[in-house]
């Protein structure tokens, strides 16, 4: 998403004009990762599923949608690492923190979320924009 069209729907959330639906909404694009921890690759799949299912509806829930499917990639990405430096012993201390890391920040996000706020996780590469 581009700054100018983030910019649009912090302008949108800050006027609260989110219902409480698209709030709802949000949050649980964020939280629905959390499967993940259950159900192998679920961290990505229920995001995307949610976030196609309601993007059209709400430009704040496209906003959160985007942000949570890039952060799923993302650490996708930095697990794949972590795994390969397990021959190398960082790897297992790695995992360790990015689990922490990504469990807080998915939490906080859901939180913003239902706050009718935008969120950008800070580490994040914007494959989807």
């Amino acid at each position: 998403m581009s700054q100018v069209a983030f910019d649009n729907v912090a302008a949108l959330a800050a006027d609260a004009l989110v219902d409480k639906d698209a709030r709802t909404w949000a949050m649980l694009v964020h939280l629905s990762a959390l499967i993940g921890c259950v159900i192998p690759f679920a961290n990505l799949i229920a995001p995307i599923v949610i976030w196609q299912m309601k993007k059209k509806e709400s430009a704040f829930v496209d906003a959160h949608g985007k942000e949570a499917v890039n952060f799923q990639l993302t650490l996708l990405i930095a697990v794949l690492v972590c795994l390969v430096l397990v021959f190398v012993l960082i790897g297992f201390f790695l995992l360790f923190a990015v689990g922490i890391g990504a469990l807080v920040l998915t939490i906080i996000a859901g939180i913003k979320a239902n706050e009718g706020q935008l969120y950008r996780y800070p580490v994040s590469i914007r494959f989807i924009k």
